[in-house]
């Protein structure tokens, strides 16, 4: 879309040169707290960096000033965006599908009580939830493009790639795709009932990507899903705000545009 293609711009006062100009600002600030922390001895705690300065090795070694950095950015970021928009996303479906809603939260009440969910339940008790949330990521896939790289020379459609050259996929638009999922734009999460789901092709669904680069923080990501949207849905009934209707902005990342206005209504 036209918000990615603008972000691919380079040069003076672009999108590109404002985020290296946030980046150093962000680095100084970061670099300038693992230092602080480095030089108190007594600074030890339960947040996330204060466990990566604390972490080792098997031989003893710690993380560099640098190793921190980059594994507090790809908490800070990596799976924060994607995390919140799928969530949105689910919600904005429940809302438009209240008999899909009816079900989940019925669902819910029935295996949690009103409890929240331990991470066993959230992997495996909750089947409809768990369908809801991969049809939201057929829909809404957060990481809509990616890139990789050809390892050897191939045809596709009629065109010669060659070994090395870069290959950007869409799973936005193979997830569209209607001879692979029928009505694309329909919200049915029966799509991904267990044996529905083990009969898709390989590449046919791949919200986290596939193959030796997927998405190192697939797990972790969809347990957060399911244990927000468990607790959140057990308490309220999400619902449109009136004649709302929601735009989709595409960067790297997908999510609604200008957010995702929502009044929660007390779950019956």
């Amino acid at each position: 879309g036209a918000d990615y293609m603008l972000q691919m711009m380079r040069g003076p006062r672009t999108p590109w040169a404002r985020m290296h100009a946030a980046r150093r600002k962000l680095d100084a600030l970061i670099f300038r707290e693992i230092s602080r922390r480095r030089a108190d001895a007594d600074h030890g705690g339960e947040d996330i960096m204060s466990l990566l300065l604390e972490a080792r090795d098997e031989d003893g070694s710690g993380l560099s000033d640098q190793e921190g950095r980059d594994q507090v950015m790809t908490l800070l970021f990596a799976g924060h965006d994607t995390t919140t928009s799928t969530i949105a996303f689910l919600f904005h479906e429940l809302a438009k599908n209240p008999h899909e809603r009816e079900r989940l939260q019925e669902e819910l009440q029935r295996v949690l009580g009103g409890a929240s969910p331990t991470p066993e339940q959230a992997a495996s008790d909750l089947p409809r939830t768990e369908m809801a949330i991969d049809e939201t990521l057929r829909i809404y896939p957060a990481a809509w493009i990616g890139a990789r790289r050809a390892v050897e020379t191939f045809e596709f459609q009629g065109i010669k790639v060659p070994r090395g050259a870069p290959v950007m996929y869409s799973s936005w638009a193979s997830h569209h795709l209607p001879e692979v999922f029928p009505d694309p734009e329909a919200f049915r999460p029966e799509r991904f009932a267990p044996e529905a789901k083990a009969a898709l092709e390989k590449g046919a669904y791949v919200p986290f990507g596939g193959g030796s680069r997927t998405c190192i923080g697939m797990r972790f990501g969809l347990m957060e899903i399911r244990v927000i949207a468990a607790i959140v849905l057990q308490r309220f009934t999400p619902e449109h705000v009136a004649g709302y209707r929601m735009g989709i902005r595409r960067r790297p990342t997908l999510g609604p545009r200008h957010g995702l206005p929502m009044p929660l209504r007390a779950a019956a």
